[in-house]
């Protein structure tokens, strides 16, 4: 028998806490410098209680072919991808309504 969710009441393979998590994200994505004029990726916003943050850094890091990481629910990633996070964190099923681009610089 499989396990149910404590949050939603439904089995874990009809869960949809994380659908319902990424549809209530209000995420800001911005490039900042750092030392030696490196640019970063910042990603905020996203709360880790119902989404696991670190596997969608791993999935960014592999998606972007760049280093990165995760800190109390502030993702950074090396180099400047703010227009193709936009468009992948969409195709993961987060509403592009409720992700703004900042311009840092």
């Amino acid at each position: 028998m499989s396990e149910i969710c404590p949050k939603c009441g439904l089995p874990q393979e009809l869960c949809v806490c994380e659908t319902i998590a990424k549809e209530s994200q209000n995420i800001v994505i911005k490039t900042i410098k750092k030392k030696f004029g490196k640019k970063y990726t910042v990603i905020e916003g996203i709360e880790g209680k119902d989404i696991d943050i670190k596997d969608l850094t791993k999935q960014l890091k592999n998606k972007f072919a760049c280093g990165g990481t995760a800190k109390t629910g502030v993702v950074e990633l090396q180099g400047d991808h703010v227009q193709n996070v936009k468009k992948f964190l969409v195709s993961l099923g987060f509403q592009e309504e409720t992700i703004q681009i900042v311009n840092s610089f």
